[in-house]
């Protein structure tokens, strides 16, 4: 594929996830909840995939080996975030940010979820997935020795990210540990296991799709999702909410390291 070509295909990839977004905010509004985008992102990067997949003539084992990982995280997760949405209803994180550009800008919950949520979600998820998609649009090379690391580390990444949810859950469910700090199993080692299973799979998924020319320009990708879940949106909005309502919880940051694994501190 030409450069143009290659332009083409983003730009009618973007397009398609703007409207998706669109439509999905119409539905906010018979809500009255933005919260349900949490379980979109990961499919919205999946659509990208499946989106891209019949308009590129790449190497089809990197085509798709990119598919069926991603395929697999964003179903996985997807459906774990709606489950979560259904039991626990609107999230506090976007209730604030309504009420906070309420309060500021004098924008209703319309404007906000339109402008603040899933415009920018959908710009998100297109630059996020660029492995998925730059990934898929050069023959050769065929899958290589990087490749093959990327899909092993993607494949942890999965593994890591879902059994730190399926611990977290368990963990919840007991009634006695309500209001504490879990600090067991991955979540012993990191503060936020999920989000590294993420970075893991897309900077894996990245290394699938380096090999080729086009790919090697999805670097933007892991990149952005690494400082969003480490600097932007991720660890620093989580905590933020979690401080002064656990006890303990500050003991905990103390001695766990917050994104990489590790061995906690002695106290």
């Amino acid at each position: 594929m030409s450069l143009t070509d290659i332009a083409a295909l983003l730009g009618l990839n973007l397009a398609l996830i703007v409207v998706v977004m669109v439509g999905l905010w119409t539905l906010s509004l018979r809500l009255k909840d933005v919260s349900f985008i949490d379980a979109v992102w990961p499919m919205a990067m999946l659509l990208l995939a499946l989106a891209t997949f019949p308009r590129t003539e790449g190497d089809p084992t990197r085509k798709w080996l990119l598919l069926w990982l991603v395929g697999v995280w964003a179903l996985r997760l997807g459906w774990h975030l709606y489950r979560r949405w259904r039991m626990q209803g609107a999230d506090g994180r976007y209730l604030e940010i309504l009420g906070r550009m309420e309060k500021t800008r004098g924008w209703g919950f319309g404007k906000t979820g339109l402008l603040v949520v899933f415009l920018p979600q959908a710009v998100l998820a297109w630059l996020t997935s660029l492995p998925v998609q730059l990934g898929q649009v050069a023959i050769e090379p065929a899958v290589g020795w990087i490749g093959w690391a990327g899909a092993v580390l993607a494949v942890i990444g999965i593994g890591f990210e879902s059994i730190g949810d399926a611990q977290l859950a368990a963990f919840k469910r007991d009634p006695a540990n309500k209001g504490q700090v879990m600090d067991k199993g991955l979540w012993r080692w990191t503060r936020h296991p999920n989000y590294f299973g993420d970075a893991c799979v897309w900077w894996g998924l990245y290394l699938i799709a380096a090999e080729t020319g086009p790919g090697l320009w999805a670097i933007a990708g892991p990149l952005f999702l690494t400082f969003t879940l480490t600097k932007w949106s991720g660890i620093g909005i989580t905590e933020k909410a979690i401080h002064g309502t656990r006890p303990g919880y500050a003991d905990y940051v103390r001695r766990t390291s917050a994104f990489i694994p590790w061995p906690p501190k002695k106290a």
